[in-house]
């Protein structure tokens, strides 16, 4: 849809101020034996038509509908190096215009990547606390999620019978001296989590402890905390989790045109809400190797260092992420292309003030430049600003052949000699037989792009003024040639149809 109102906007447009970008025709290029009179030819208007309405032609200099000077639009014999659809702009109107233009580079696509994500835990870190015995809470040394605690430092102490009778085993076989059975009863206490400092204990006071204590493993926080002092525990119950936040994980996702661009160890910046000065830097750590069926984006997960802890899970965070393409491309700003609903086109600009809308294969996009697959060449100059006028007139007339290296010019551009033509339809509006001209509202030609409109057609020698008749249906071909539009055919079965 976008599209379509674009082309719909720029026609409508480029329809009512289309005087405004006269097309001056080519300077022609005679022998030098008879340069004099060429050039004096060539200096002469072929007619002159209103700034604001290029179908309002005349034959001598005047005034338009709204009071505006007519402008006078030049015959050019057209020169070698011209093709179908070029158009020459007065240098004048081409300021009006505001044409600015770009060089066509080949360089490597640079992109950053705007998206938001969640900071969460780094996995790597965490640390689950499960029961392994059976038995009852009979003191818990953490009271709350987010609890900060050091590594040694106690959770929870347990009385379990299982475990005080693991203990009475390990004493006996430790009284008798049974280097087997003392090895079986130490490897089973320390299956069930029982610490050194438990062990010290027994082996002084040769007496089995009642309530055995446990301690954390390492530096973190409290979450996921699922127990209360008394709680009776089974095995397998899980009782709280440590999370290490010197690390921390943004999880963010990216649409999958999106995934080429990235790798794994690119630079991150995150920016944060609660902190809007702070930039954190940080890397690609990994690209989930799967697409969301439903909203066609992958998760990609991003690491960050966070040794003062101000980065906290589930905190939102605005990322950006900077890439680059292995390989160079051929690439043009972004504002240099037409898109439309059938083809995307630039407009060069060949120099001397002339101008051609060509067709182009686009391919990735970033926020700056469109990669150019087919169409353009390495030092191309493109219209940046007020192509949009300029290609509305050019298109009409070009033949939209793509550019390319292998099948390309003396300048590197395909040529096409034979004028256009099209076959279409229309109503006669006016008939002007002292000028040969007739006013039609035509239909719309498919193989060109372009929209219904109404304009004035010149004749050819070989048709006769008396075939046309006002109101009355027709059917045309016409050719493009460098004095305008000329109806070389009527086809008989449209001729004569007469509206009621």
């Amino acid at each position: 849809m976008n599209n379509i109102n674009t082309r719909m906007i720029t026609y409508g447009v480029a329809g009512f101020v289309l005087g405004a970008i006269v097309v001056w025709a080519f300077v022609s290029k005679s022998p030098e034996k008879d340069s004099g009179s060429a050039e004096k030819a060539s200096n002469e208007p072929m007619y002159w038509v209103a700034p604001m309405d290029a179908s309002y032609r005349r034959d001598k200099p005047g005034k338009s509908p709204m009071g505006m000077d007519l402008v006078p639009v030049y015959k050019d014999g057209g020169s070698a190096e011209d093709s179908p659809g070029t158009v020459k702009i007065h240098p004048d109107v081409v300021n009006n215009l505001s044409v600015k233009t770009g060089e066509v580079k080949k360089t490597t696509l640079v992109d950053q990547i705007n998206t938001v994500g969640y900071v969460t835990y780094d996995e790597n870190t965490l640390t689950h606390i499960h029961s392994r015995t059976d038995g009852w809470i009979e003191k818990l040394y953490v009271s709350h999620n987010g609890q900060y605690i050091e590594a040694g430092q106690p959770l929870y102490t347990i009385y379990s019978p299982a475990l005080v009778n693991a203990q009475q085993e390990y004493l006996l076989a430790k009284k008798r001296n049974n280097r087997s059975l003392l090895s079986a009863a130490k490897q089973r206490l320390k299956s069930l989590s029982f610490s050194d400092d438990e062990f010290k204990k027994i082996n002084q006071t040769r007496q089995p402890l009642q309530n055995v204590t446990f301690y954390a493993e390492s530096d973190g926080v409290i979450d996921n905390l699922n127990v209360r002092e008394g709680l009776f525990l089974k095995p397998g119950t899980r009782l709280m989790t440590i999370g290490n936040l010197d690390t921390v994980w943004v999880d963010v996702e990216l649409f999958e045109r999106q995934l080429p661009y990235v790798k794994v160890g690119q630079e991150v910046e995150m920016k944060l809400d609660y902190l809007p000065s702070k930039v954190w830097t940080g890397s690609v750590d990994y690209i989930y190797p799967m697409v969301d069926s439903s909203n066609r984006t992958a998760k990609v997960r991003l690491e960050f260092d966070n040794a003062e802890h101000k980065l906290k899970p589930n905190m939102f965070a605005d990322v950006s992420i900077n890439t680059q393409s292995d390989e160079k491309v051929l690439q043009v700003p972004h504002n240099a292309v037409i898109r439309t609903e059938n083809n995307d086109r630039v407009v060069l600009a060949l120099g001397d003030g002339k101008f051609k809308s060509v067709s182009v294969d686009v391919g990735r996009t970033t926020n700056d430049s469109i990669e150019i697959l087919n169409g353009l060449i390495e030092g191309d100059e493109v219209v940046l600003s007020g192509q949009f006028l300029i290609d509305s007139e050019s298109s009409i007339e070009s033949d939209f052949k793509r550019f390319t290296d292998s099948d390309a010019g003396h300048d590197g551009h395909e040529m096409e000699s034979a004028p256009p033509s099209a076959k279409v339809t229309g109503t006669i509006n006016s008939v002007d037989a002292e000028n040969q001209t007739v006013n039609i509202s035509r239909g719309p030609i498919e193989k060109w792009n372009r929209e219904p409109t109404t304009m004035d057609f010149n004749l050819d020698d070989s048709v006769s003024i008396d075939k046309f008749a006002v109101d009355a249906d027709i059917e045309f071909t016409f050719e493009i040639r460098d004095s305008g539009f000329f109806i070389t055919e009527i086809h008989d079965e449209m001729k004569g149809h007469q509206h009621d």
